[in-house]
C-alpha cells in the first residue's frame, strides 16, 4: 500500500475546498447503511451463499466513511487508483498498519466480486464484518 502523499504527487488525489454537506451526505448514508447492515444480521445468517454482499456491504460502508473525511479535509480521490489512495488515507487518520492492510485487503476482494465474479467465502465474510464493526465506531467520529 503507497504512502497518501504518493497518490497526491501522481495527481489521484487534488486538493479542493472543504465539502462539508457532501461529508455530512456521506456520513449519513453510512450509517443508514451500517443500520441496515446490523438488522440483516439479525435476520440473516452468513453464508457461501450471500458472502459476497456482507463484504461488499462492509466495505461500502467504510469507505463511505473514508470519503467524508476526505471531502471534509478538502481532498478528492479520482481515476484508476482511487480506492486505494482513499484507503491509504487511513493511515494518514492515525490508523495502525494492519487496519489498512485489512481495508485494502477487502478492496481487492470487493473489486474481485464486482469487476471479475470473485466469490468469498462466509468464513471471510464474517471476518469482514468484525473488522467493520471494530473500526466503524472510530471512523465515524472521525468522519463525522
Amino acid at each position: 500500500m503507497r504512502p497518501f502523499a504518493e497518490f497526491r504527487r501522481e495527481g489521484v488525489v487534488r486538493k479542493h475546498h472543504p465539502e462539508l454537506s457532501k461529508a455530512r451526505s456521506l456520513v449519513a448514508e453510512a450509517e443508514m447503511r451500517y443500520a441496515f447492515l446490523r438488522d440483516l444480521q439479525r435476520n440473516v445468517k452468513v453464508t457461501d451463499l450471500n458472502a459476497n454482499y456482507f463484504s461488499e456491504t462492509a466495505y461500502d460502508i467504510l469507505l463511505e466513511l473514508l470519503r467524508a473525511r476526505l471531502a471534509k479535509d478538502g481532498y478528492k480521490a479520482t481515476g484508476v487508483s482511487a480506492h486505494e489512495a482513499e484507503v491509504s488515507y487511513l493511515r494518514e487518520l492515525g490508523f495502525a498498519e494492519p487496519d489498512v492492510l485489512s481495508l485494502d485487503e477487502l478492496r481487492y476482494w470487493r473489486n474481485g466480486i464486482l469487476y471479475y465474479g470473485k466469490r468469498v467465502d462466509a468464513a471471510y465474510a464474517k471476518r469482514a464484518v468484525l473488522f467493520l464493526e471494530r473500526i466503524y465506531p472510530r471512523l465515524l467520529k472521525i468522519a463525522a
